[in-house]
């Protein structure tokens, strides 16, 4: 056969071939609608997604225990490590549109009155056949030390000395808000890096020997946590420390170290103390701003430095505690805990019941403590706060002592988001203060909602507004989800009084 032919029989045969596959494209065209066709690659897909995430799933009884646990705990949760930082300027560039987070939290339903629970408060309390007030042994850390205030004592050693075993301050005592004025404007006399920690702190002294705990502004008030980061990789809030020390004596806790906002300058007040390492630390960014980022565990570099405006800057000032070697005290890791891993979860998440495994460790098998969690899940609940993972005592007042209320800086990132899983040991244990309960009650039904009572507590703060609005109203909705949760329980209890607990603290 010829060149030519074998060509031409080539050439047909290739346009043969060419048309079958022409029609049979169009007769599965027209046999498969086009809204129902699924892409080529979708299986690619679906298959890494089923090998990778049931390849962690199957990795313990985690996985036939999660959706109960979900329903449990309240949403799901997203579980978390102690960080591999994000990528440099991940959080401090993204918060443009933040505040305009869709709002997730609860839709809204006509008003509760809760009376219900009003009555079950009420009869808790006439069941009580001790007299309504504190008759149990309460010392003070002056007391057990042998030491007395004078007239010539300082602020700093009335504020110390008067700590006692249920309470970091009393509730008349006029020591902290004369403290926090004074801490406010006190001249600064030497600064120094904070040890430990994922994030820059810097230790304050002051004039007259007294110390505090600096955390800078890392952003606006309206930004909120970026929804597809992990709590733990968020910056630390000053506002929401301060905004937290007003909620916790709101609620009536005063377990709070006190903290009051403050704007610095940083020339004078900062570079000027600055030495070693720190200093070597300060610049003037491409604004005309002075900067400095420290040195920390993470966010100590350029792409997270701190700004001022062009050298002012605000931040929180916590009051110190007594120090360790006269007051020492116990650091406990919290029974709730998170994992702190992008996937694996903590016990409490998977286990419906893990409140009975927690109350047959000491200290939670008798005494206060469990109520103790308890106060502290509403707290942190209602100010969004998911990174409590220790919590401190004196280990002078002994296993009864109070928990002491510490790093609040990560509440108050989310405000349309409620994160029912920190209700946890409310909801798994069932248990509440009547104190507790009769002031989210008071808050509920009074003449001034919560959020207005936190506006005004915070007004006398000097960097007032500290919270933004949102935030305010979300302290107000939340509290209405903790009542819920306290109404679930009774329904489900066969002994209300094992519900609401009245231990007088």
């Amino acid at each position: 056969m010829k060149l030519k032919e074998r060509v031409l029989i080539s050439v047909m045969a290739g346009l043969v071939m060419l048309t079958m596959i022409v029609v049979l494209e169009a007769e599965t065209s027209l046999t498969a609608p086009s809204r129902t066709r699924t892409p080529a690659h979708a299986r690619v897909h679906y298959a890494f997604r089923q090998r990778h995430l049931q390849k962690t799933s199957n990795a313990s009884r985690e996985a036939s225990l999660s959706a109960a646990a979900s329903a449990q705990v309240g949403v799901v949760s997203d579980d978390s490590a102690p960080p591999p930082p994000p990528a440099p300027g991940a959080l401090a560039g993204a918060g443009a549109d933040s505040g305009r987070e869709k709002r997730t939290g609860t839709p809204a339903t006509p008003p509760d009155s809760f009376s219900d629970l009003a009555e079950a408060a009420l009869k808790a309390s006439n069941n009580s056949k001790v007299v309504r007030r504190r008759n149990h042994w309460n010392p003070c850390l002056g007391e057990l030390l042998g030491l007395e205030l004078r007239d010539n004592s300082t602020l700093w050693d009335k504020f110390h000395l008067s700590i006692s075993r249920d309470e970091l301050y009393a509730a008349e005592d006029p020591t902290v808000d004369r403290l926090l004025r004074h801490v406010a404007t006190a001249p600064i006399t030497h600064i120094a890096l904070k040890e430990g920690g994922t994030q820059l702190k810097l230790l304050i002294e002051f004039a007259d020997g007294g110390h505090a705990l600096f955390k800078p502004m890392r952003f606006p008030r309206e930004q909120q946590t970026l929804k597809n980061h992990f709590y733990f990789t968020d910056f630390e809030r000053h506002n929401a420390e301060i905004a937290a020390f007003h909620l916790d004596r709101l609620l009536g806790f005063r377990r709070a170290v006190p903290i009051v906002g403050r704007v610095v300058n940083m020339t004078r007040e900062l570079y000027a103390f600055a030495q070693g390492e720190l200093l070597k630390t300060f610049f003037i960014s491409p604004d005309g701003n002075l900067c400095f980022h420290g040195k920390c565990s993470y966010y100590c570099d350029t792409a997270h430095a701190i700004c001022g405006n062009p050298d002012l800057l605000e931040g929180s000032f916590s009051v110190y505690l007594p120090g360790k070697e006269v007051a020492p005290r116990r650091v406990w890791r919290h029974p709730w805990r998170r994992s702190y891993h992008k996937r694996r979860k903590a016990q409490w998440e998977v286990d419906g019941d893990y409140c009975q495994l927690v109350q047959e460790v000491h200290p939670y098998t008798d005494g206060r403590r469990l109520l103790d969690m308890a106060d502290m899940a509403v707290l942190d609940f209602l100010m969004g706060n998911m990174d409590r993972h220790h919590y401190e005592t004196f280990k002078m007042f002994g296993n009864n002592s109070a928990p002491i209320h510490l790093d609040h800086g990560r509440g108050f990132g989310r405000a349309f988001h409620d994160e029912l899983s920190i209700l946890a040991p409310l909801r798994q244990c069932c248990v509440i203060r009547l104190s507790t309960l009769a002031s989210l009650l008071r808050y509920h039904s009074g003449p001034a909602p919560l959020s207005a009572a936190l506006r005004s507590s915070l007004s006398a703060d000097p960097l007032s507004p500290v919270l933004w609005e949102p935030h305010l109203h979300a302290l107000d909705r939340r509290l209405g989800l903790v009542l819920r949760e306290v109404r679930h329980c009774l329904r489900k209890a066969r002994d209300p009084s094992r519900v609401i607990v009245e231990d007088f603290h």
